[in-house]
């Protein structure tokens, strides 16, 4: 189940909020300038679906998409449990960072946790299948993939290059995943 979970960011151990209803989790991500909703799923696609076919699946969408908001780049990512590298790219993303452009996820498969550190507060949301998430430009995130991975999911981008993301410097991912240091 989709979940947002609302802490000061002193007081990981301690929730200010829990929510669970679609349009509760996006009327409280809107306050610090995130989008969230979710897509209709397409029909059932194949466990070992190719990125072609996980894009045709969804294309109305995508399109959509980039024709509001100008995305010209669009990829899928996929993580198992099995991938060979699954620790070392969740190292990668769990450094609190920003982007210069939207991080744009749909989630086709699987689920996976952002964390959005934003006016004292850190909402970890934990994403699963269906959902549409829009990180804006500049917001302080990380994300958790976890340690078995599975998801896949579309990404939507204005720039070509992609995913480049510029590390805070602050270590704060630590305090809320005792396993990310």
């Amino acid at each position: 189940m989709t979940q947002l979970t609302i802490y000061h960011e002193d007081t990981p151990a301690l929730p200010l909020a829990r929510l669970s209803q679609p349009d509760a989790i996006s009327a409280a991500l809107a306050v610090i300038g995130v989008d969230f909703s979710q897509w209709p799923l397409a029909a059932a696609l194949p466990a070992d679906a190719d990125s072609a076919t996980v894009l045709h699946a969804y294309a109305p969408q995508i399109a959509a998409l980039q024709a509001e908001r100008g995305y010209t780049t669009v990829d899928v990512v996929r993580l198992t449990p099995a991938h060979p590298e699954r620790a070392a790219l969740r190292q990668k993303f769990l450094s609190e960072h920003t982007h210069a452009e939207d991080e744009v996820r749909f989630f086709v498969e699987g689920s996976g946790t952002f964390y959005l550190h934003a006016q004292q507060r850190v909402y970890r949301l934990h994403c699963q299948q269906g959902d549409l998430l829009s990180v804006p430009a500049g917001a302080r995130h990380w994300f958790d993939t976890g340690t078995e991975p599975l998801f896949t999911a579309i990404r939507l981008f204005i720039d070509p290059a992609g995913w480049v993301g510029h590390i805070t410097g602050d270590t704060i991912a630590a305090r809320f995943i005792p396993d990310a240091a």
